[in-house]
């Protein structure tokens, strides 16, 4: 008996597929995706410093507002200092709690994503109407601030339903980052006509290493030195895509911050060889080709 498959896309091995530069004639694509979050008070999902005590969970709520009001400004300050362009994931209800820190990531004219209404909830939990209002209210609000559509999305805690290329197509979407099974971007197939996955590290993120694994700040620095190399190296062959996942009130404690800049420093310091870069410009390369 066969097991059940999502159906959509094939199984292709990398070394298949055919060669390709990105636009600057490089062949590594390197992001980083930012993710700027806002989480309801008293209710709801969110990543945790120290197990919660029940509601309010005073701890938490505040480790991760931490980010919105100071570690996404050191944030700020170390991508201006190196040159280094950035992928915004939006909670929409940002933009009524820090409409500050979306507009700064405006002004150097970074990428805005759709990144679901808040992170204390799962897009999956909701039937298929439901999630296509959930769609259709974060594309007005990004819309309505931004004075264009987002071309791209990622939901809360990378949860889709069995429908939700399919509802992100119908919506205008041009791709999505929620799938971590590639280092190349690959077509799904819609119940229409396809969209894009751009690959979004699960690796080189730091929830899954800092806050589950428990891994050092100067360990995770060492993850994107090392994965960046490779990666380098790799991409002799073939065009490959480096996401480096971000939250302000992880990375952006002062101790984390220090070790980030020693990375990223590291890959500044490769950037003739490179092609800097946002998932939205990653699409618009693959989707021309």
């Amino acid at each position: 008996m066969s097991l059940r498959q999502h159906g959509r896309y094939d199984y292709s091995p990398i070394t298949e597929r055919a060669v390709y530069d990105w636009p600057n004639g490089t062949r590594l694509a390197v992001y980083i995706a930012l993710n700027l979050e806002h989480f309801a008070f008293g209710e709801g999902l969110g990543a945790q410093l120290a197990p919660g005590a029940g509601e309010p969970d005073v701890l938490n709520y505040a480790w991760r507002d931490y980010g919105n009001r100071v570690g996404v400004w050191r944030l700020l300050r170390l991508f201006d200092e190196l040159h280094f362009p950035v992928a915004l994931l939006v909670n929409a209800a940002i933009y009524e709690y820090c409409p500050q820190v979306v507009a700064a990531f405006r002004q150097r004219g970074d990428e805005i994503v759709a990144h679901g209404r808040t992170n204390s909830e799962r897009q999956a939990a909701l039937g298929r109407e439901e999630e296509a209002a959930l769609i259709a209210h974060v594309t007005e609000v990004i819309t309505r601030h931004e004075g264009k559509r987002p071309a791209g999305w990622r939901g809360p805690w990378i949860s889709q339903s069995m429908h939700t290329p399919d509802l992100l197509k119908a919506a205008g979407y041009t791709y999505l980052l929620d799938w971590c099974h590639d280092d190349q971007p690959t077509w799904f197939r819609t119940d229409t006509t396809p969209i894009l996955s751009v690959p979004y590290p699960q690796e080189i993120n730091d929830i899954p290493a800092i806050v589950a694994r428990k891994i050092e700040a100067a360990a995770f620095a060492d993850m994107i030195i090392d994965n960046f190399d490779e990666m380098l190296e790799q991409s002799a062959a073939q065009p490959l895509v480096c996401g480096i996942a971000l939250h302000p009130y992880i990375v952006g404690q002062p101790f984390r911050l220090l070790q980030l800049r020693r990375a990223l420093s590291h890959i500044a310091a490769h950037a003739d060889k490179i092609w800097l870069t946002r998932p939205g410009a990653i699409a618009d390369a693959v989707i021309s080709l």
